[in-house]
């Protein structure tokens, strides 16, 4: 149970495929179980969702799934990345997605200034996960975003799912906990400067 005097942040996970139950959704929802463990509040954008259409600046009108990622876009406190590798970096819809937060830029947080964003990345092998992370983390600091030191990389043409999708693999599991709790932990960090801030 939340203490009163700790702070709740909102993590908001995007990620996976279009296809509802890929393993990288699998593993974007657990990494987002154990943020929701360690206090915090949870929403997640995947599978269908990704499903946007392609994104262009200043259109007056967004359809409404694109409403709803703006809508967590500006409440999130931090948040949890987790994309496919296709060729070598990250997936299309991720990357549109991704776009998306360019409505953000005349906010008064910009983009995702001060916020500390997880990431995953899945591929049939290390060196498409590994630039694939590289990918992320560029396009978080283009968005002045903060990136964990930890990143998690799924090799999935390992065994690491059991026959009901659930992760069996203790490094996989640790690395994804370790993000978890490194974005709510900043997330936290910052919500307390911020009031020290403003007091």
């Amino acid at each position: 149970m939340d203490s009163p005097n700790i702070y709740t942040p909102l993590i908001v996970g995007i990620g996976g495929t279009a296809r509802n139950g890929s393993s990288t959704e699998r593993a974007l929802r657990t990494c987002l179980a154990e943020a929701k463990a360690l206090g915090a509040r949870t929403e997640i954008f995947s599978g269908e969702d990704m499903m946007l259409p392609m994104y262009c600046p200043g259109q007056a009108h967004r359809p409404e799934s694109a409403t709803k990622l703006i809508d967590l876009l500006r409440r999130a406190d931090g948040f949890i990345l987790a994309s496919p590798a296709y060729h070598g970096s990250l997936s299309g819809l991720m990357k549109n997605v991704l776009d998306y937060t360019e409505d953000l830029r005349e906010d008064e947080r910009v983009y995702w200034d001060g916020c500390a964003i997880g990431c995953i990345c899945s591929a049939g092998g290390w060196q498409a996960a590994t630039q694939t992370l590289n990918a992320l983390r560029s396009i978080i600091h283009a968005l002045r975003g903060w990136p964990t030191p930890l990143g998690a990389v799924l090799n999935t043409s390992l065994p690491i799912f059991d026959e009901k999708g659930v992760i069996t693999d203790q490094v996989i599991l640790h690395q994804l906990r370790t993000v978890a709790t490194q974005v709510v932990q900043f997330s936290r960090a910052q919500a307390q400067l911020k009031a020290s801030m403003q007091s």
